[in-house]
């Protein structure tokens, strides 16, 4: 394999000690999936995005995602830190990503302090019972107790573009304890098919946090996870715990070190929830 370069960001912050690391190659045309894996390995972050545009679309990209173990087929953090990469280098503000979730918009602009910005559309988002015997195993895995839950907040499956089992914790002490069984719960998350579990706490109606077990990309803990963002915002929409046009924020990654912003927009009906967030470049 040739050379490749690969730019990295942070994704959901201004700065580059915060928010969640992404590998980003603006041109992998030529690159088997093999190859994307591989690079993907090397970089060690939990996604690395693989755009290739497509012939005289310039505002058409065909993205695939990679975490250090397998092929996701959609990337919140990895998206955000993409486009702002495009937008530095010129492309138009409004893109179109074609991934194997199927096509997400994404628009770019600054802040009120001139860092540049990215929102993504997901797509129509699903939100799904969650079978007992998962949600079973994954509070065995994390040594939560169903007492311990937010009953407020029923345990859902909610697919923004990834499938996220979604668990809210009844206090931020709950939360803020992240001690889990990665061989436990990587194989029952592989059987769902899920992404990440997304936990959650509710501050307040209008913000949320948030911690996301990703074993099953091989990282112990990821710091800002867009997807999971999305599939929050359509799980609030579908038990009507929000009034669309309604928009909330999730803080997530300061337990690590590295604190992330995501702010969310949940529209009426059954569409695409908007993610956005800032990214800068690391070092």
């Amino acid at each position: 394999m040739s050379p490749v370069e690969v730019l990295r960001y942070a994704a959901f912050t201004v700065d580059p000690h915060g928010g969640n690391p992404a590998g980003v190659v603006l041109d992998a045309t030529t690159m088997q999936a093999d190859d994307m894996l591989e690079v993907a390995r090397e970089v060690g972050y939990s996604e690395t995005a693989f755009l290739a545009r497509r012939a005289g679309a310039p505002a058409e990209y065909d993205v695939r995602y990679f975490s250090p173990r397998a092929e996701v087929s959609f990337c919140g953090h990895a998206t955000i830190a993409s486009a702002v990469a495009l937008a530095e280098r010129g492309a138009p503000r409004e893109l179109t990503f074609h991934t194997a979730a199927g096509p997400v918009r994404v628009s770019t602009g600054r802040d009120p302090g001139g860092v540049l910005t990215a929102a993504l559309t997901s797509v129509p988002p699903r939100v799904e019972t969650a079978p007992t015997e998962l949600v079973e195993t994954a509070l065995a895995a994390l040594a939560w107790r169903e007492s311990e839950l937010d009953p407020a907040l029923p345990p859902r499956i909610a697919d923004a573009g990834a499938r996220h089992l979604i668990l809210a914790a009844a206090t931020r002490a709950r939360l803020a304890d992240l001690r889990y069984d990665e061989d436990r719960l990587r194989v029952a998350m592989l059987a769902a098919g899920l992404t990440t579990v997304d936990l959650v706490w509710r501050e307040a109606p209008d913000r949320y946090h948030a911690r996301n077990p990703f074993p099953v990309g091989g990282v112990y803990e990821d710091p800002a996870t867009g997807s999971a963002a999305a599939a929050l915002g359509a799980y609030l929409r579908a038990l009507g715990q929000v009034i669309p046009p309604a928009r909330i924020t999730v803080r997530q990654g300061r337990e690590m070190g590295r604190p992330s912003r995501l702010e969310v927009e949940i529209p009426p009906g059954d569409g695409g929830v908007t993610v956005s967030g800032a990214a800068v470049p690391i070092g």
